[in-house]
């Protein structure tokens, strides 16, 4: 018979992962134990997706706030530290600016409006327009921004993030001067010594600040790259990805993330003899209709995964095929042509008519984004996700 099923997306239950764990060898239990009470098997080129939260946990991958208190005044020493477009979260940046504010004497914070870069705004840009602001040239104090948009609360946290930054920086012991701007070169009027902290975009705002004649500039990329005072640390990405564990701690973005995968994926084969995929995920990357957040707060979607992930999809449209190349065939014969056409397609279809309206995207955003709202971030205790026939198709 006919197989009727794609793709299926499945929440695997894990124990709760304390450092010092095989994260490892509970994913590959976890998965096999699954697989037992639900009555599924594995096949070749199944997807096994970790969440990074559980990665670093067992890793023990942590730093305090005074270890990054430590970090900020070893690098930035006493000079005024201009932070540049941070986003606007209690769980992502709140905690580093507060080990930020807790190493510095004074803090010129720069945000963008009116949303940050992954979407959270601080400001209705209908209300921009309508008071006149041109976001891409106006620069606003912050006395100025309340005489025109007031005390303005995010749409979901019921937090105005303004006065949120500006107390917990306070609260440090730090001097705050709080500006709204654009263009990350504004903050040069303030100090030359800049944080910057932005995630996506950190790079071109270093290139354009070093150009512009800051002293110094640093991103959240740079910042625990190695350990401080026996904290972990994140070689590649330092503060970026870290989340708030306590609240005077961070989980920072896992480390040594390819050896996770390939234990899994050798488990997995040893115990099986199937040839799964294995990636690690963090935020996936989708926009909010209503929030407008796009989600992606991590530096990727996927710090590791094994080689059979690589590349994007390689695929053609069917309502394409059924409305042109076939439009006058139905039924079996219509089906008959299609799954031939795809058995035969070209092995790179970038830039062809039959492939326009799929998605241009890498499998690991694409999967990623789909295992991080299989998992959610709440309590559903699913941490590992097993995607299954991702890599079929109609003839399949």
């Amino acid at each position: 018979m006919e197989r009727l099923v794609g793709t299926v997306s499945r929440g695997i239950r894990a124990p709760i992962i304390r450092e010092g764990d095989d994260i490892a060898q509970i994913v590959v239990d976890s998965v096999l134990a699954a697989s037992a009470q639900a009555g599924f098997t594995l096949g070749e080129k199944d997807v096994i997706a970790v969440t990074e939260a559980v990665v670093a946990r067992a890793q023990g991958n942590y730093a305090t706030v005074d270890q990054i208190a430590a970090d900020v005044k070893a690098k930035f020493g006493d000079h005024t530290i201009g932070v540049v477009f941070p986003i606007l979260s209690r769980n992502r940046f709140a905690i580093c600016l507060k080990g930020i504010a807790s190493g510095a004497k004074k803090i010129v914070l720069m945000l963008s409006y009116p949303s940050d870069e992954v979407g959270n705004h601080l400001v209705d840009l209908d209300l921009v327009d309508e008071k006149g602001v041109d976001p891409y040239r106006d620069v606003l104090g912050e006395a100025k921004y309340r005489e025109l948009f007031g005390y303005t609360k995010h749409v979901f946290t019921g937090v105005d993030y303004i006065e949120y930054y500006k107390d917990l920086i306070q609260s440090c012991g730090c001097e705050v001067e709080v500006v709204l701007a654009n263009d990350c070169r504004v903050i040069l009027d303030y100090t030359k010594h800049v944080l910057c902290c932005d995630i996506h975009t950190r790079t071109r705002s270093k290139r354009l600040l070093k150009k512009a004649g800051a002293e110094l500039v640093l991103g959240l990329d740079e910042l625990m790259t190695t350990p401080v005072d026996g904290s972990g640390c994140n070689e590649r990405y330092g503060l970026l990805g870290s989340n708030k564990a306590t609240e005077d701690k961070i989980k920072l973005f896992p480390r040594d993330c390819q050896d996770v995968v390939e234990r899994i994926q050798a488990g997995i084969l040893e115990q099986t003899g199937q040839h799964v995929e294995v990636m690690i995920y963090g935020d996936g990357a989708f926009k909010d209709p209503v929030g407008k957040i796009w989600e992606l707060a991590d530096p990727v979607v996927s710090p590791a995964y094994t080689s059979g992930l690589e590349g994007q999809p390689n695929e053609v449209k069917l309502k394409y095929l059924a409305d042109n190349e076939f439009a006058d065939l139905s039924g079996d014969a219509l089906k008959a042509a299609i799954s031939d056409y795809i058995r035969n397609k070209d092995a790179d279809l970038m830039g062809k008519m039959v492939s326009q309206g799929t998605t241009p995207r890498r499998l690991t955003d694409l999967i990623g984004s789909l295992c991080d709202l299989t998992s959610g971030s709440g309590d559903k205790g699913t941490p590992i996700v097993l995607v299954q026939g991702y890599f079929d198709n109609y003839t399949k």
